[in-house]
This record gives structure tokens, sequence and C-alpha cells, in this order.
């Protein structure tokens, strides 16, 4: 059955990961063309159903999948437009990072460990993709989770496992929260089948059950995403992560944090304004907030992270305006898809050329890599395709999807508040022109101020084998030909996308290159020129015996995770614990000491009461008769045969043995032999009894050997 593909496409890779460990212990080279294959395969598959049901896809599902028996309500697959354009990048992004792990890993230990996990990552980002309904994507979520922590951890040295700890700390709390939220949609709809909920959420009234189902679902579908606040992972993980692993992490594992928030908005908060203001807000706050951090950092990873949230809270006003916008959300809608893309491709992009430059280089703080690509024009030109790509310079993609999001904003006024909104978005957009020219121009312009490592950074040639040079360059060329046909490409990708988001109709063709929308980018590259000039140059950069070099001046106090998050989580928890087990142990000390005697006085009273009653009534209304005195042996018919022996003893004794009379009682004789004959019946009875006991038992074992072979 073809819809049989979409279950293949989730746990393919997870058999492909198992027989990758395995063939690892004996040959690396099969393991690692055995993973490139799975990989390979997997987006062969993916560009078959592209071509088999792309022109259908974008009007409603075109496969479904039921997988029974399988924790219990069974797993749920559908294939519709969105889900279509991402399963195909998530196993292009798979494929490329797969390919550059061969030479990045080429010195590293535990790599068929780290294949192993890769690829069960990949079947579980699909399993999220894919899902029909929310308990499906809650089971692919947390085992995405688990199997990703181990990307961050790969190193093992102390920071990557504190930073990994820092992950799945976010991770599991957010997951649990997420569950909850579940059970209150269940609770409250009586369904979690995504097709479904949308009708049963409008026709369902407390509202408030719902904001507090939506809040839970965006709390754990948010701290995947990288969303302000719980986006502290987001900077510790990527900087220690293998750059193939912080290319997923960035470009996918948060967009599948952005699916859970669509799903939410969009099935069920569809147009509702105050769900997009709450979002909307979360969203500016994470776009300000990571372009900042990124402004800041010295560290090439730490810069690509931050701008990771950024670009997610770019994203996440695109959610928001679609609630705000309400069915004439076009703009939204196409602006958010395209960006998720954008982000996607881009930072497939970026993360591999710096795996490239920490290769070679063994370091990613900026004044260590300076000049580090002066003269190298291929990772020069690949390294520039992203950053133009994601400042949102025309002819890129970036541009495109920025321009919708902008455009949104515009087309919905609203007054002070969103003009501020969207000064912060232009201004964000600034900033990262200007972190991005700062990356640039250190690693690939400037000089080092160490002339001898200059000269070896210069004369490093070959510096990435054929196939790193293959996936570097097949993603950059094709991030590049994707911007420069906006109309064919991306805008068709938008229609396979917008029905995922309840947008049913395309709308007006924007004029992406119009001199109005041209000069939003403009404003933004201007704001950017300006902060690098006079903020990065001046300000963020230090000059010691006539040597420039890059300052980090971020406050080291003004970190989320150590400045609330584990003294809360380590220290003021445990006491809030300590404080409730200790009233629980007062309050337990107390029923013991005090309320169970009393329960158990009133319940002996009460016990007491029905027999105080029948006495009562015994002796006053019902007057029962005496109560016959208990023979000291034997019974009534031992009593009986007794007297009469004795008195035929008697009359013997008078008559015939007047000279031998015989003295026997026969009342105390037979009363013996009763008691004797009570007492043998009992020892056959009780024997019966152990033997029938020990036959029960036996057959009870033998049942169970019966059932065990």
């Amino acid at each position: 059955m073809k819809e049989a593909i979409l279950a293949i496409l989730v746990f393919y890779p997870f058999l492909g990961g198992l027989l990758a460990y395995a063939v690892g212990g004996r040959n690396e080279t099969y393991r690692d063309y055995l993973a490139d294959f799975v990989t390979a395969s997997e987006l062969a598959l993916m560009v078959v159903l592209f071509v088999l049901y792309g022109g259908s896809a974008g009007s409603g599902d075109v496969l479904r999948c039921h997988v029974t028996e399988i924790c219990g309500f069974g797993l749920n697959f559908k294939l519709d437009g969105f889900r279509l354009v991402y399963g195909t990048i998530a196993a292009l992004m798979w494929m490329m990072t797969t390919i550059l792990s061969r030479e990045y890993f080429e010195h590293h230990g535990n790599r068929s460990r780290f294949y192993l996990f890769l690829l069960m990552t990949l079947g579980a980002t699909m399993g999220v993709f894919l899902s029909a309904d929310l308990y499906t994507t809650f089971i692919f979520f947390e085992i995405m989770s688990f199997t990703s922590y181990v990307w961050v951890a790969q190193e093992e040295n102390e920071p990557s496992l504190r930073a990994a700890a820092t992950y799945l700390a976010v991770a599991v709390i957010g997951g649990l929260v997420m569950l909850m939220g579940i059970f209150l949609v269940y609770h409250a709809l009586g369904t979690v089948a995504m097709d479904e909920l949308l009708e049963a959420a409008a026709s369902y009234e407390d509202r408030k059950v719902l904001y507090a189902a939506g809040a839970c679902m965006l709390f754990g579908f948010g701290a995947k995403a990288g969303a302000f606040p719980l986006h502290i992972w987001l900077p510790k993980a990527h900087p220690v992560a293998p750059a193939p692993a912080s290319a997923l992490l960035s470009g996918i594992l948060t967009k599948t944090g952005v699916f859970g928030v669509l799903v939410v908005s969009s099935e069920i908060f569809l147009h509702d304004a105050d769900w997009g203001r709450l979002i909307l807000t979360i969203g500016v706050l994470t776009m300000f907030g990571g372009a900042m951090l990124a402004v800041f950092s010295i560290d090439l990873k730490r810069t690509l992270a931050c701008s990771s949230m950024s670009q997610i809270g770019f994203i996440m006003v695109g959610v928001g305006m679609q609630g705000l916008l309400g069915e004439e959300n076009a703009l939204a809608v196409h602006g958010t898809m395209l960006h998720m893309i954008n982000h996607s491709l881009i930072k497939l992009v970026l993360f591999m050329a710096a795996g490239v430059i920490y290769m070679n280089t063994h370091a990613l703080d900026l004044n260590k890599i300076r000049g580090f690509g002066r003269k190298k024009p291929l990772l020069k030109g690949i390294f520039l395709v992203g950053a133009l790509a994601i400042g949102g310079i025309p002819l890129f993609g970036g541009y495109v999807s920025k321009t919708l999001l902008h455009e949104s904003i515009v087309e919905y006024g609203g007054g002070l508040v969103m003009h501020g909104v969207e000064w912060i978005f232009l201004f964000s957009g600034g900033l990262t022109v200007a972190y991005m020219t700062k990356l640039f121009l250190a690693v690939f312009v400037e000089e080092n101020e160490d002339h001898a490592l200059q000269k070896k950074y210069d004369g490093m040639k070959a510096y990435m084998n054929r196939e790193s040079t293959f996936a570097l360059s097949g993603s950059a060329l094709l991030l590049l030909i994707w911007g420069l046909f906006p109309h064919n490409l991306m805008d068709r990708a938008a229609e396979l996308g917008q029905r995922f988001m309840h947008l049913e109709e395309f709308g007006h063709v924007v004029p992406y290159f119009s001199l109005k929308n041209l000069s939003g980018a403009c404003i933004s590259i201007a704001i950017g020129a300006v902060v690098y000039v006079f903020f990065i140059r001046k300000v963020l950069m230090r000059e010691e015996r006539g040597v420039r070099s890059y300052a980090d001046l971020w406050p080291s106090w003004l970190d989320l995770e150590n400045l609330i998050y584990r003294p809360v989580l380590l220290e003021l928890l445990p006491v809030i614990c300590e404080a409730i087990c200790r009233v629980l142990d007062l309050f337990v000390d107390t029923l013991v000491k005090y309320l169970i005697p009393v329960c158990g006085v009133i319940c002996r009273v009460f016990d007491s009461l029905p027999d105080l009653m029948v006495v009562g009534l015994r002796k006053s209304v019902y007057r029962d008769s005496p109560l016959p005195h208990e023979l000291a042996e034997g019974t009534v018919f031992t009593l009986a045969c007794g007297r009469v022996m004795n008195f035929i003893q008697g009359f013997v004794n008078r008559t015939l043995r007047r000279k031998n009379p015989v003295k026997k009682d026969y009342v105390h004789t037979f009363a013996v032999w009763h008691d004797r004959m009570r007492e043998n019946n009992m020892i056959i009875a009780r024997s019966l009894s152990f033997g029938l006991l020990l036959v029960c038992v036996g057959l009870c074992l033998t049942l169970i050997y019966i059932l065990w072979r």
C-alpha cells in the first residue's frame, strides 16, 4: 500500500541507525557509506513523493497512514503540502550534514554512536513533521529530544556536558508541560486529531480552558523552537555541539517547535486576535533579544546560534500577525512559511562553513580565526551567500520572506504599538546585517594580528575534501537559486504550505522589488551599517599595544540560566519542596497522634451501638427464652445414651451383680468416645485438605510451565 510510505519515512532511519552502529564496530568506511546511503535514499523517497503529489498537495491531504497497536492509540501520519516541503528540506539537510560528518569526525571518537543518534533523530523528526495528531507529535517530539541530546554531549567534556544537561532539562520540562496541554485539549474537545481540532474548538464555549491548554503546549513547543524566555539552550548547545549537529539543531529541530506552534495557532486559535498578540509579543522579544546577543558575541557558532534565536523571533512575529489579521492574513502566512524555509537552508550553509573553519583552526573565537578565509575564495563565496540571505539583502531568499512579514505588519496598522513593532522589526533586521558583516569581515577580509598564524592560514589550500566541497557548494548553490526566482520557486512553496495554516486563496502577487518594498530592506541595511561602524568597530573592539581585537563586553551576570533558572531549580525549588515535605510530615504526625485515636473511639462507639440496641430489644420488646446451659462434655446424644446405660448398670447391680457391682460412668465414657471420633475425623479431613492443596499447587505450576513454553 502506498500509505505505508509514510511509515517507512519515519521508521527506516531508525533501522538504518542501528545497522550503521553495528557495521561501525567492524568497518568504519562501510558505516560512513551506509549512513550516506540511508540519508540519500530518504531524500530520494521524498523527491519521488514531491514529483507524484506536488501538484495536488496544496489542495489538501494526499496520503494518510495509521499504525495500529503502538502506544495504545496507534500512530497517525499524513502528507500535505506543508509536510511535503518540510520533509524534503529535512531529508536534504540530513544528507548534506552526513556527507560533511565523514571529514569532520575523521579524528574524533564515538563516531558510530554519533551516526546512530544522527539517523534516529532523522526518523523522529520525520515523525513530528508527518504526524496527524498531537499524540503522535508528542511521542516523536520526546524521542527527538533524547536522541539529539547525544549530539550536544558528543565531545564529553565539561562545557558540552553542562550544555547537554541544560538542553535536556529544557526539553524534558517543556515536553511534560506540553503533555499537560494535550491532556487538557483531549479532556475539553474529546480529540487530539489535528483535522478535528478546529471544529471542536469553535463549538467549545469555555475559552479559558483552551487558553490554558494552548499556553502549556506553547511552553513545550516554544522551548524547542528557542523562543524567549526558553532560549537558554541555544547559545550554550551550538558552540559545543559538532558543526553538522549544530546545522540540524538550528535549521530543523527548532522548526519542529515552530511546527507545533503553528498547529496550536491554526487548529485551535485560528484568527484569534488575543492569541495572536501573545505570539507577537514573544516573537518581538525573541527577535530583538537574539539579535542583541549575536551583536555582542565573539564566538562564531555562538553568534550563529543567537542569530537562530532572532530568526525564530521573525517567524513567531509572522505567526502572531496571522492571528491579528484574521482571514486577510495571506502576507503573514506566506512570510512565515518562506522564512522557515529560508532559515533552514541558510543555517545549513553557515553552520557547515563554520564546521570547515573549526576543522582547520580548532577554534571559534573571532580573534583566533580572524583572517582564516582571506585566500579561500570558494569558502568565502559560500559563507557570503548565507550571510547575504540571512541579512535580507535583495536578490536573496531572506529578503523575500522578511519583506512579506514586514508588509503584514504595515497592512495591519494598529496605531502606535504596531508602529513600534515595525521599527523593532526593521532594527532587528539591521542588527542581523551588522553581526553578519562582523563575521564575514573578521574571517574572510581582515588579517590576523598574529602574522605567523595568518601565514599558516594562507598556506592552507586543501582545507576540505571533495565530499565536503560538494555538501557546502551544493547547499549554497541551492540557496542562491532559491532566492533568484522568488515567484517561480518561493511563491510556489508558499502555496503548498498555506492550506496547513487554513489559507485557501493565494491573494495578490507581491511586487518584491518595488520601491516601496525595497525601502524596508534599505532601512535595515542602513541601520546595520551604522551599528557596525559606530558600535561594533568603536565600542566592541579594544586596542592594546597597537593590536585591535574583538572584546566580549556582554555582562556575564546577565545570563538567564545562571541568574534565574539554575538558582530556582537547584536552590529555591529544593527549599520549597523541603518546606512542603515538612508541612506534610507535620500533618501526618498530627493525624497519627490525635485524629486516628479519636476516629478509633468514634468507630468503637458506633460498632457497639447495634449490639446494645439488640440486647435492649431482647430484654424489653422481644423477650427471648432462657439460653440452655452448655454441657460439661459430650453432646445431648452421648448424655442420653450414657444415662440409659447408667440406669441399666444400676438395675443389673441391684439384681444380678449384688456381690460384685460395676461402677462405671457411661456418660463420661460415651463423651470420651465421641471426642476421639471427632478428632480422628478432623485429622482425616485435614489430611484430605492438605492433599487437595498440594494438588492445586501442582496444577498451577503445570499451567505456568505450559504457558511459558
